[in-house]
């Protein structure tokens, strides 16, 4: 429960971030942030991935940067089934993405990849040979 609600939490704040450096993303209000958050981690868990092995020759093709417009394609659903979220262009959803997939790199380093924070103990035994 943990790793869900931080992994949402990521989200909002990779979409806050992306409305505020893009004049195309724009929001109604804090709970339409928080809805469209949760709404993204829908459609990246049921649509995304037929997406991406629907499209993996073209991101084969690109060394992997296709994968921007299919991120940006995730983003154009959730736009287009929430009233409160507004997208102006497909670039707008691309650079969304973009900033998304940094906030979402950032995070995991920090976090970790099992969606909690991680602390590594070593223990140092001094061997006698």
């Amino acid at each position: 429960m943990t790793g869900f609600v931080l992994r949402l939490l990521i989200s909002i704040a990779g979409l806050w971030l992306a409305a505020q450096t893009s004049p195309g993303i724009a929001f109604e209000s804090g709970a339409s942030l928080l809805l469209a958050a949760f709404l993204l981690g829908i459609v990246n868990a049921v649509v995304r991935p037929i997406a991406v092995i629907l499209t993996l020759p073209f991101t084969l093709l690109s060394f992997g940067l296709f994968l921007l417009v299919v991120n940006g394609c995730m983003l154009e659903i959730v736009a287009w089934l929430m009233p409160g979220f507004e997208l102006r262009s497909f670039g707008s959803a691309v650079w969304g993405a973009l900033v998304l997939t940094i906030t979402g790199w950032a995070a995991s380093w920090w976090i970790g990849p099992h969606g909690r924070f991680e602390v590594m103990l070593v223990e140092r035994g001094d061997r006698i040979a």
